[in-house]
Parts: structure tokens; C-alpha cells; sequence
């Protein structure tokens, strides 16, 4: 059984995680992190576990997404959310003075 699953593209991959990243997030909101989504839960990843990798195996994404951090998807999460309102400040602040 060497059968490996090939993917055409990440939206291909992401779909066929859904189900993990649902379950991780049901378990996120149980902590009432509530800012949180699947695709922050996707792009956490991305940028922190699988930036270096490759080759990885569907298997070892979904064991990567049911065992991530919670505590640092949040944190992540909420440093995204806190640029974003920085950067929407500097903006209002910019028109403020014209």
C-alpha cells in the first residue's frame, strides 16, 4: 500500500483538512477563544510549523493541526488582530491631518 495521495493545489489540501481544522477549532472555542477561525488556525501553520517544510504527508498535517498549541493559535491570532488595528490607527490618524 504505497499509494500516495497527490494534491493539485493547497486549496485542494486545506479542503481535505477541514474536518481536522473543524475539530480544532470546536476545541479552540471551548477555551472561548472566539476571535479565532479555520483559517487562522490553517495560516498559524503555515507560517510557524510548516514554513521549513516540505514533502509533508496528509497524515502529518492533520496530526500538526490536532496537536497545536491552542494558547499560541490565540496568541497568534490576536497579534494579527492587534497590527491590523495599529495600522487602521496610523491610517485615521493620516487622514486626521490632511
Amino acid at each position: 500500500m504505497n499509494d500516495k495521495i497527490e494534491f493539485r493545489d493547497l486549496k485542494e489540501l486545506y479542503n481535505r483538512s477541514k474536518p481536522a481544522l473543524y475539530s480544532k477549532l470546536k476545541e479552540i472555542r471551548r477555551l472561548n477563544f472566539n476571535f479565532v477561525n479555520e483559517k487562522d488556525i490553517w495560516n498559524y501553520l503555515v507560517d510557524n510549523v510548516w514554513n521549513n517544510k516540505t514533502n509533508l504527508e496528509l497524515h502529518e498535517l492533520i496530526n500538526d493541526i490536532l496537536n497545536a498549541d491552542n494558547y499560541k493559535i490565540n496568541d497568534y491570532v490576536m497579534k494579527k488582530l492587534d497590527k491590523l488595528k495599529s495600522e487602521n490607527d496610523e491610517k485615521n490618524d493620516m487622514e486626521s491631518l490632511i
